[in-house]
């Protein structure tokens, strides 16, 4: 007896998914909860278990593609039936076909290769707080053509936006008159970020290359990294901390911590715990802008970035103020660990009200990170080394780690962010907490 296996909402305002990576192929066997393929969606990436035990029937939706919740992505036979050879010659057919532009080669490729949309804007909620509802055709239709779907009255279903309802809409832009600036109206809303190609093709294409899509999730990174600087002015400010209290902790207490809670000891919650007392002193920091509003955020919930093989997530520390060390350390831990296996829910990487990313973990001196959207401000460590220093006119050999803070000046001055990082480095420099 056949079994669907449908694309799952991984969270309430999510609506679709990209399926990256088939698991298993049609005619294998696949265990009930075993991991069967894995997706993408505009918060994270996941491996979806197997519904059912049986033998995987036929794949519906290729890898690369983005289906709408709820869509039949695949059948398996519960009864264990193999599949037959019409089946296997269709998996075949499945699988990807080498495209000579991946060829190494000295001549400039034809037509680009379409490359997969990237996931389409989830669902906002207009002025009046109502929720927009819409199908991904409508939204592709509305980033395609620049309108904002807050503006449109849908007369589907529950409000729901229809394809005949932005199909109107369109069609009334075209015959509508231009806006005037000179009598008042607003200017059009800027273009949709699109990942386009700043110089000429014939200037990229040359000598022998290889060609790679970007992935879905390395798409996303693009996006929201263009968009973050074209969003907020961003201004640096960079301190040196001598770290040697805390290592001198850390290494004193490290075999004895990893044995009694059974987790690893890093030094990432010795900077979140000054992070934390940072933002409580200057919560201008701990904020996100909304037009002409500042969003003053009362939790403190600390973003952590987290390197992939595949890409960069940022899972977030909720309530991070109301846990002690063993806490901090412990859903630390946990995040990047999941983050690694696939294993976050979207709710997990979204409300972050401030950042930290440890370039410093892979050697880098410091780095100059950019803004994690909707936040003002993020905390870059760099590497701690050991560095001759001077201390009451003598020389002595410190751990010693810079800090960049980036932030966005239409709400943070530089006098606040040192300030910030004065008291973060305070912190560090007089470590007076017990982490046993």
């Amino acid at each position: 007896m056949p079994v669907d296996v449908i694309m799952p909402q991984m969270g309430e305002s999510i609506f679709e998914g990209t399926i990256t990576k088939w698991l298993k192929k049609p005619g294998q066997r696949v265990e009930r909860d075993e991991p069967l393929f894995e997706i993408s969606t505009d918060k994270v990436d996941a491996e979806i278990p197997s519904p059912a035990s049986g033998v995987l029937k036929e794949i519906k939706v290729r890898e690369g593609e983005t289906v709408p919740i709820k869509t039949v992505v695949a059948l398996i036979d519960t009864d264990g039936a193999t599949t037959s050879a019409a089946e296997a010659t269709e998996a075949e057919e499945q699988k990807p076909a080498e495209t000579p532009a991946s060829a190494a080669t000295g001549a400039e490729p034809g037509p680009a290769a379409p490359v997969p949309a990237a996931p389409a804007p989830q669902p906002v909620a207009g002025e009046d707080g109502r929720r927009i509802r819409s199908s991904p055709l409508v939204r592709r239709l509305a980033r395609e053509h620049n309108i904002d779907l807050t503006t449109i009255r849908g007369t589907g279903a529950g409000g729901r936006i229809s394809k005949r309802d932005i199909l109107a809409a369109i069609k009334a832009r075209a015959t509508a008159p231009a806006p005037s600036v000179a009598a008042g109206r607003p200017e059009a809303a800027p273009a949709p970020l699109r990942l386009e190609t700043p110089v000429p093709r014939e200037r990229i294409y040359f000598g022998r290359y290889e060609v790679q899509p970007l992935t879905a999730m390395r798409q996303r990174i693009a996006e929201h990294m263009v968009l973050s600087k074209r969003t907020s002015p961003h201004v640096y400010s960079i301190d040196e901390v001598d770290m040697t209290r805390v290592v001198a902790v850390r290494n004193q207490a490290k075999a004895e911590f990893e044995q009694r809670f059974e987790t690893k000891l890093t030094f990432m919650p010795f900077f979140v715990r000054a992070c934390v007392e940072g933002l409580r002193a200057y919560p201008t920091l701990n904020a996100s802008l909304d037009g002409t509003n500042l969003v003053l955020h009362r939790e403190l919930n600390i973003g952590i970035a987290v390197a992939l093989d595949w890409g960069l997530i940022v899972p977030v520390v909720k309530h991070a103020e109301e846990k002690n060390f063993l806490g901090l350390q412990r859903a630390i831990n946990d995040l990047a660990e999941r983050a690694r296996t696939k294993k976050l829910k979207p709710e997990e990487v979204q409300e972050s009200t401030f950042s930290i990313t440890n370039p410093g973990v892979f050697g880098g001196l410091m780095g100059l990170p950019i803004i994690n959207q909707p936040n003002v401000a993020i905390l870059g460590v760099g590497a701690i080394q050991k560095r001759p220093v001077v201390i009451h006119d003598a020389i002595a050999i410190r751990s010693m780690v810079y800090l960049t803070l980036s932030y966005d000046h239409r709400v943070v001055d530089g006098a606040i962010a040192h300030q910030f990082i004065g008291k973060v480095k305070s912190v560090l420099e007089n470590w007076q907490e017990n982490i046993l």
